[in-house]
């Protein structure tokens, strides 16, 4: 017997509980955003609710990605599971093992017959959360992609053109030498994320490969094979800028904690989610530049496309079926191409729809704030191959834990970029097996 993720399942068919007149429906919304992107978030939820009067969205922060994720499976367990739960991208192979526990979400609008077109949503996000078949079964919700931002005056001050940011990774360097030497800035560049924007779209970027079965997009039974030459050499290369001061890496698990030291002046460029861009704007006090990620040159192909990160809203089993109407009416309202315009350029995170990213044109948002379509641009550079779709792995969340750990290791000196990416395969593929086992 195929055993679940989320442990027993409750079964698929619901129970039938009258709705009393008047009587409003609640919705419970587990999310993973703090801070303003929370407050962004909640009011959207408080207009669904005053444009209509059968059912109440009520969002609720659970912390981290991780602890979100985590605390709904728990909470599942205990029959105490929220109708709808923010999961991460990195976490949608745990959820995909988990069938009986999920509501597919082209299952979920087919069943209560709402208007649901996914041609309506950008290739580059859909493909990332469909089935072989190509189904949805999660609502792409808040994605994104990272992107260099720079610092336009540092350039300056170095005597570079501020209009030209690096393209290439020898641009980088030299670059980054040139602030230095001059005395415009502390530090040429610095990372968040660095599993998410040193490897996984590193390797997207240039058209090689993290695993086999199209980045486990084919199945379960799919190993990691990005300890290549490529991704060992570029290890070595952060190795080498971080002891000539050019790059300054801030940890295994840095996420915004590394912007700091962009806004403060003290690195000229970090890579980051395309989604910082409000914050970068509401922090810094100098012109900020927007750029592609660099690549290598000498890597036939490069650049290709970048992929997305960012999460996805799941729809657990278990409910009555008035409150999962309620559901699929909420995310018909999402979809909207004036809400999800709203929210990309409040935001930064990429629209989902073409219509919101038309709307977004037609408005004159690119136009008016330049740079604002780089994370778009880049996504969309070239069509996505196998190697460029995105990533489907069981247990990555603890997987991109131990890949931060070896590149850790790598800037201590205390291992090559070749032996930090050989033992991260190692590791990551006894991982594979052990959720692949529990598959089965």
């Amino acid at each position: 017997m195929k055993k679940h993720v989320f442990g027993a399942c409750i079964a698929a068919s619901t129970a039938l509980t009258p709705v009393w007149a008047n009587a409003q429906v609640t919705i419970d919304w587990w999310h993973a955003m703090g801070g303003e992107l929370g407050e962004m978030l909640e009011a959207i939820a408080a207009d669904f609710n005053a444009g209509q009067d059968e059912f109440e969205v009520r969002p609720s922060f659970r912390g981290t990605y991780t602890e979100t994720m985590t605390g709904a499976i728990a909470a599942f367990r205990a029959q105490q599971q929220p109708h709808i739960v923010q999961v991460f991208e990195v976490g949608t192979g745990t959820m995909m093992a988990a069938e009986g526990a999920i509501y597919p979400i082209y299952q979920l609008m087919a069943d209560y017959d709402v208007p649901f077109d996914p041609s309506a949503y950008l290739p580059t996000v859909v493909g990332y959360y469909t089935d072989p078949d190509g189904n949805m079964l999660s609502f792409p919700f808040n994605s994104s992609t990272p992107i260099m931002y720079y610092n336009k005056d540092v350039f300056e001050a170095a005597g570079l053109d501020p209009e030209q940011p690096p393209r290439t990774w020898a641009e980088m360097e030299s670059t980054s030498i040139a602030i230095l030497e001059s005395g415009a800035a502390p530090c040429g560049f610095t990372t968040s994320w660095p599993s998410w924007v040193m490897l996984e779209n590193f390797s997207a970027w240039h058209n090689i490969p993290l695993g086999t079965q199209e980045n486990g997009f084919a199945g379960f039974d799919t190993e990691f094979v990005f300890n290549n030459d490529l991704v060992a050499t570029h290890w070595d290369n952060l190795k080498a800028w971080q002891d000539a001061g050019a790059f300054r890496w801030g940890g295994p698990n840095t996420g915004p904690d590394a912007f700091p030291a962009f806004y403060s002046g003290e690195c000229a460029m970090v890579f980051g989610s395309s989604a910082s861009r409000a914050g970068v704007l509401r922090n810094t006090d100098f012109n900020v530049g927007y750029s592609f990620q660099p690549y290598y040159d000498t890597v036939e192909g490069a650049p290709q496309n970048t992929i997305i990160g960012g999460a996805t809203l799941w729809v657990l089993r278990g409910k009555d079926q008035a409150e999962y109407e309620g559901v699929a009416r909420f995310f018909e309202y999402l979809s909207q191409p004036e809400v999800q315009a709203q929210w990309h350029q409040d935001t930064g995170y990429l629209p989902i729809t073409q219509a919101a990213f038309d709307l977004t044109r037609e408005q004159g948002y690119y136009d008016e704030n330049p740079g604002s379509d780089t994370s778009i641009l880049q996504m969309t550079l070239n069509p996505p191959t196998e190697n460029s779709k995105g990533l489907r792995f069981g247990s990555f969340v603890q997987i991109r834990d131990i890949i931060s750990e070896e590149m850790e290791s790598v800037m201590t000196g205390a291992k090559t970029g070749q032996q930090a990416a050989d033992d991260a395969v190692s590791r990551g593929n006894t991982l594979l097996r052990e959720f692949e086992a529990a598959m089965n």
